[in-house]
């Protein structure tokens, strides 16, 4: 029964690696980010979370959305108060706040170039798809 047993453990384990393996791609956040190019920007965000502490809270819940196990509506409710993207949104909200403008408009054109290169690299990706005749990938890096 011992040997079943361990047998059973070590089918779970290979499962829950399959799954940690296992990447979502931009399609899953379109719902909440109504554009394709803020979808990736939101997965590249998560999926650089996700590398964080294993303690981390909002490591682990990107951990959770970036392997498919749950959802980011789901996992966002499922923090902690004192970890709630309320309370980090506060903390950018100060320090966004004693920005000088020169440096916030630095940070908008920071983040208008980067989702501009998002929408080139989805683009160049179907172009390429459209000459190889094959579906383009769901994600990149």
């Amino acid at each position: 029964m011992c040997e079943a047993n361990n047998s059973f453990e070590d089918f779970e384990e290979e499962v829950q690696s399959n799954e940690d393996r296992r990447e979502v791609g931009d399609v899953e956040f379109m719902d909440l980010a109504k554009d394709e190019a803020r979808a990736r920007m939101l997965r590249k965000m998560l999926k650089n979370l996700a590398q964080g502490d294993e303690r981390d809270p909002l490591a682990e819940m990107a951990r959770g959305v970036m392997s498919g196990r749950q959802g980011i509506r789901e996992a966002i409710d499922g923090l902690p108060r004192n970890e709630s993207l309320e309370v980090r949104f506060d903390a950018f909200q100060q320090r966004w706040d004693a920005m000088s403008e020169s440096e916030r408009l630095a940070a908008e054109r920071e983040s208008s170039a980067y989702l501009e290169e998002q929408r080139r690299e989805i683009k160049a990706e179907r172009e390429a798809a459209q000459r190889s005749d094959v579906t383009p990938p769901r994600h990149r890096g």
